[in-house]
């Protein structure tokens, strides 16, 4: 079961940030597509089995975030992603800031990958 779910995990990130450079391209372009509803809802899903899948793989393998040095920085960089993400998508004033957010929140989810590859937050 463990190769499965880390698969989708691994699967499920993939999707999420396709997802998100799709809607914040929408977004620095004011683009009403990112109304849609199944640009409102996909994402959550999605990223619910994507943390779903992190949950089992953390409790099967027994390492815990602040047990676990790469996983707090895991956890603390998706916070720092979730924060610049709701600014490159929603609370952005300007295309140009909703822009620099999108960049930050995609080298910020470069990390948390390069972290889970390397289970080393100094990468």
């Amino acid at each position: 079961m463990y190769p499965i779910i880390k698969n989708a995990h691994i699967t499920f990130a993939l999707i999420s940030i396709a997802l998100f450079l799709l809607r914040a391209t929408w977004s620095v372009m004011e683009s009403p597509k990112l109304q849609q509803k199944w640009v409102k809802i996909a994402p959550h899903i999605i990223d619910t089995l994507l943390l779903a899948c992190a949950i089992y793989l953390m409790i099967t393998l027994s390492q815990y975030p602040f047990a676990e040095n790469w996983l707090t920085a895991k956890l603390l960089a998706l916070f720092a992603y979730i924060g610049l993400g709701t600014f490159a998508i929603k609370r952005g004033k300007t295309a140009g800031s909703r822009m620099f957010f999108s960049l930050l929140s995609v080298a910020t989810f470069c990390y948390i990958f390069a972290v889970a590859i390397t289970h080393s937050p100094t990468l």
